[in-house]
C-alpha cells in the first residue's frame, strides 16, 4: 500500500482496503500459515495475510483443499495473526464448514474470530453464499468472497480451470461479484478469470478485488507463498517466481548435513565451558 498522499497505517484495517481502492493504489496478499513466514511478510509490508485452505496442497501433502478442517485453520490463524504488527489477516473458512447454510457459517466464523484474531474470514462462491455473508456481516464479521475459480468445487468444476470465459460465464461472474458487495463482502478474490473480465468486476464493485491469475487490472494481487518464493519445481503459470528458497534451503541443509558428519559443526563458538 503506497504512501503516496496518505500515511502507512499502523495496523490495515477494513476502512484502509477500500480507501486504496479509491485513490488507485495496488494491494498486496500473500498466504502465510506459520509465525516465522508470517512476521517476515508483515515487516516486508505485505498489506494482507491469507490463512488460507491452500495449506492442504501447500504443507499438509494433499492433492487438493478438501480435507482442510477447520481445527487446522485455526491453529494455523491463530499463529499468523499473534506474529503480525500490521498486515490485515484472512482466515478461510475450509469445505464443509459454511455449505449447510447462515447458522453454519456464522458458528464457524464466530469461532475462528474469537480463536484466531484474524480480521476477516473467506469463503468460496456468489449467489449461492449470499445468505451465508450477509449473515456473517450482520453480525459483525468481516467476510472476503472468492470467486472464479473456487478450489473447494473444483470437483464440480473439472479441476483448476480458467473460469468466466465467454459472455454467459463473464455475465454470472459480474452477477455474483455484485450480488456477493450488496451483502456486505469487504473485498473479493478473483482466481483464474480472464483480465478483460476482472477489469469490468473491478470497474462495477465498489470494493476491492484480488487477483490471483485475473490480470493486472484488479485492486491487488495474491499469490501461495510458496508459488511466489520458488519453494518447488513447479509454479502454476500466473505465479511469477520472485525468489528460489527452495534451492537456498536446499543448500543450507546439505552444508549442514556435510559439517555434522565431518566434526566441524558445532565448533568451539557453538559450545558451552564447563
Amino acid at each position: 500500500m503506497p504512501t503516496s498522499d496518505a500515511p502507512t497505517p499502523r495496523r490495515v484495517r477494513v476502512h484502509h482496503l477500500q480507501a486504496a481502492k479509491e485513490r488507485g493504489e495496488r494491494l498486496t496478499m500473500l498466504t502465510a500459515y506459520d509465525a516465522p513466514t508470517a512476521r517476515i511478510f508483515d515487516q516486508a509490508g505485505v498489506d494482507m495475510l491469507l490463512v488460507g485452505d491452500s495449506i492442504g496442497n501447500t504443507m499438509h501433502g494433499h492433492t487438493t483443499t478438501l480435507p482442510v478442517t477447520l481445527d487446522e485453520i485455526v491453529v494455523a490463524a491463530r499463529a499468523v495473526a499473534g506474529a503480525v504488527e500490521r498486515a490485515f489477516v484472512v482466515a478461510d473458512l475450509p469445505f464443509g464448514t459454511y455449505e449447510a447454510g447462515p447458522e453454519q457459517a456464522l458458528a464457524s466464523a464466530v469461532r475462528v474470530m474469537k480463536e484466531t484474531g484474524v480480521s476477516a474470514v473467506k469463503l468460496e462462491g456468489g449467489l449461492r453464499s449470499v445468505a451465508q455473508i450477509r449473515a456473517l456481516t450482520q453480525a459483525g464479521i468481516p467476510v472476503v468472497a472468492h470467486l472464479g475459480y473456487t478450489p473447494q468445487s473444483e470437483n464440480a468444476l473439472g479441476g483448476p480451470r480458467v473460469q468466466g470465459r465467454g459472455n454467459g460465464g463473464a455475465e454470472q461472474i459480474s452477477e455474483d461479484a455484485v450480488a456477493v458487495t450488496e451483502a456486505g463482502a469487504v473485498a473479493i478474490v478473483l482466481e483464474m478469470v480472464p483480465a478483460p473480465v476482472a477489469a469490468r468486476v473491478t470497474e462495477v464493485v465498489r470494493v476491492p478485488t484480488i487477483g490471483i491469475g485475473a490480470g493486472p487490472e484488479c485492486d491487488g494481487q495474491v499469490l501461495v507463498w510458496v508459488d511466489m518464493a520458488g519453494m518447488g519445481d513447479w509454479s502454476p503459470r500466473f505465479a511469477k517466481r520472485f525468489g528460489e528458497v527452495g534451492r537456498a534451503l536446499g543448500a543450507a541443509a546439505r552444508d549442514y548435513v556435510d559439517e555434522v558428519r565431518s566434526g566441524t559443526f558445532p565448533a568451539a563458538g557453538h559450545t558451552f565451558d564447563a
